[in-house]
């Protein structure tokens, strides 16, 4: 039975910090919710929630960098939940590319709107941004250079990292959303031009044309044959093209150089962009998450096409590379042999074609002021002797296609300018996100802005606004945690011996059953929270009996005299402003008595707290409740506005039993 009482405000701030996983997510997918629902055996239910925010779920599941995973409470404790490969295990159950894929537009679907929408690229942000237009009721279409759709996920990453056919059936059931058009082969500045798709009667346009491009390394020889950049190396082996490799390959590994270029890119485009634009600092472990793994897939892709020999060579120590140490351990098994802490001085050739990389050994990587600026060793240089170097040093977009009747400004550092918050450009009704307006980014990242043009899209066409998601707050009468929570040990994705890690077999497969739901366990349902506030009808009120703080197992809870404290003014005007949220725990005392009266005070660790619920099972007054929070879509899409999750929201208080 649904109870429901009058409405409480709860803080925005404090639901947010209890929402690790999901606030690190870009896309804020309720992780810790489909989790959980996997420790259960609601296998088809915790799918919903992992899908029904990102429409790449099966990508993600495999590729993305997890940023949620490093938010994870539980690694503070010992190692985070395997939050990734978890979502692979529902998608290929209930994915598109599995064999009864779910049914996930159903009751989403809106009145069709009489406006038309371009995008052009059918990467990441394209397709995220397509699928939440056509869900609103946009007719959307899509300008694809490539032959095929997906961008990077086809263009750059390798096969046996991300299966083509993983990428199609997301595309497919994508384009299945609503009234999508996908035409491949179309390049901008040769097919069409942004100009000319608003005079064909295009509403809006959205440029999501990616980073397809590699950064230049600036030293002598790179012109010598068997000198090759980065992405136009994955690009071509990518797509099948005929690339010829030599049996000692050498890889120049991005790191900080990639990271610079990425940091200052991101500031530059935060100084040029259009009046009224907020300022804003990339994510660093974005910013080391493409890097490394650029010069990974470079590597490991090249051993796979027949090089007897890999070498990498970077910048940074073993300690400070920015793969992350599963990554690293992975590569040295399959074969790569790793230089870190050197720097590229000169390519060596002989008859016209390279022969070796004269490097210097790194002194420093940043100056007094903590900018990147790498200096080395005198007199250290090495030679490492080679046939095939490719340089991982960076990705930036081509705009060349932007014309100056376009009206889209363009930063020095080559990037589109953006308001960050609708991702519009300079020009009315063109937008622009990823990689093109804010340099390499996450998938994830992308994503999320590809969901953000589409809500800055629906704003500029139709001046509308979505509704504040519903937070659901669910009283949990007889909430507990497995005993030997604290106990479970991480279960590390599984991989393929490396024997068997040829061509583009996929080298990480997936999880059994019994492994996803041991794995799944041990989550801290940071959803769920402990309560102090009693029950209206049965009018408890704390005892100080200090059961409670005995029985916690984390010591995360502390009774104290009140006379232990001092409220500053500023913290009493606080207390005063926000009398409503604050009201059950000044339990009838008023702010301004606070440091005149005696009394009591309990103090709850959230970060300690691991939601074992003995707290509440313990008090004797029931003063103590577990209560778990839900948001939920206010409309029909189903689509969440991104902004609107960081407002502070209203809750409606459910008691289930």
């Amino acid at each position: 039975m649904l109870k429901r009482y009058e409405n409480k405000t709860v803080d925005a701030g404090w639901l947010h910090s209890n929402f690790p996983c999901m606030m690190a997510c870009p896309a804020h997918t309720n992780a810790g919710r489909y989790v959980a629902l996997i420790a259960e055996g609601k296998y088809e239910e915790a799918y919903r929630y992992a899908r029904d925010p990102n429409p790449l779920a099966s990508i993600c599941g495999r590729v993305c960098a997890h940023p949620c995973e490093t938010a994870c409470r539980r690694g503070a404790i010992d190692r985070p939940v395997s939050i990734r490969a978890l979502k692979r295990f529902l998608t290929e159950r209930y994915g598109p590319e599995s064999r009864h894929p779910a049914d996930v537009y159903a009751g989403r679907a809106q009145k069709r709107l009489p406006y038309k929408v371009a995008i052009v690229g059918a990467g990441p942000v394209g397709l995220a941004a397509a699928h939440d237009l056509a869900l609103m009721g946009y007719a959307v279409t899509l300008f694809e250079a490539a032959p095929v759709a997906g961008g990077m996920l086809c263009l750059g990453l390798p096969e046996y990292r991300l299966p083509r056919s993983v990428v199609q059936a997301q595309v497919r059931e994508i384009l299945a959303a609503g009234e999508i058009t996908l035409k491949l082969n179309q390049a901008a500045g040769r097919d069409f031009t942004v100009a000319g798709l608003r005079s064909q009667g295009f509403d809006a346009v959205l440029l999501a044309v990616g980073a397809h491009q590699s950064r230049d390394l600036s030293i002598p020889g790179v012109d010598l044959d068997g000198v090759h950049k980065g992405i136009e190396f994955l690009l071509n082996v990518n797509l099948g093209y005929r690339f010829t490799i030599g049996k000692k390959v050498l890889v120049i590994g991005g790191g900080n150089v990639a990271m610079d270029v990425a940091r200052s890119a991101a500031r530059e485009v935060v100084r040029q962009h259009a009046a009224g634009v907020e300022e804003q600092e990339p994510v660093q472990a974005n910013v080391n998450a493409v890097a490394a793994r650029e010069m990974m897939d470079v590597s490991l892709s090249a051993l796979r096409l027949g090089a007897q020999e890999v070498h990498l060579v970077c910048l940074e120590d073993r300690d400070r590379m920015p793969a992350s140490l599963d990554e690293i351990a992975e590569a040295e098994e399959e074969g790569v042999i790793l230089h870190p802490g050197f720097g590229p001085k000169r390519v060596v050739g002989s008859g016209g074609a390279v022969a070796g990389l004269e490097v210097l050994k790194t002194k420093s990587l940043f100056d007094a002021d903590k900018r990147f600026h790498p200096t080395f060793y005198e007199g250290s240089e090495t030679l490492f002797e080679c046939d095939t170097l490719i340089m991982a040093i960076g990705q930036a977009p081509r705009l060349d296609f932007l014309q100056p009747e376009d009206g889209v400004e363009i930063s020095r550092r080559g990037l589109i300018a953006v308001d960050p918050r609708t991702l519009m450009t300079s020009a009315a009704g063109v937008f622009a996100g990823g990689d093109c307006a804010f340099g390499p980014r996450l998938i994830i990242d992308s994503v999320a802005d590809g969901k953000r043009a589409a809500m800055g899209i629906d704003a500029y066409l139709r001046g509308t606004s979505h509704p504040e998601p519903v937070i659901e707050v669910e009283i949990l009468h007889r909430h507990s945690m497995p005993l030997d929570l604290l106990d479970l040990v991480r279960n590390e994705p599984p991989l393929l011996p490396v024997d068997r890690r040829t061509g583009v077999t996929e080298v990480e497969t997936v999880y059994d059953e019994q492994t996803a739901r041991a794995e799944a366990q041990r989550c801290l349902h940071c959803w769920v929270n402990t309560i102090f506030e009693g029950n209206e009808e049965d009018g408890s009120r704390c005892l100080l009996c200090g059961g409670c703080v005995d029985v916690c197992p984390e010591n995360c809870l502390e009774l104290v005299s009140l006379d232990r404290f001092q409220f500053a003014p500023e913290v009493v005007e606080q207390l005063v402003a926000n009398e409503q949220l604050l009201n059950v725990e000044l339990d009838e005392v008023r702010a301004e008595e606070l440091g005149t009266i005696a009394g009591s005070v309990m103090l709850k660790d959230e970060t300690r707290c691991i939601r074992c619920g003995l707290c509440a099972m313990r008090c004797p007054a029931g003063t103590i409740t577990m209560e778990a929070y839900n948001l939920i879509p206010a409309e029909p899409t189903g689509l969440v506005s991104i902004a609107s999750i960081e407002a502070p929201l209203r809750a409606p208080v459910a008691d289930r039993k």
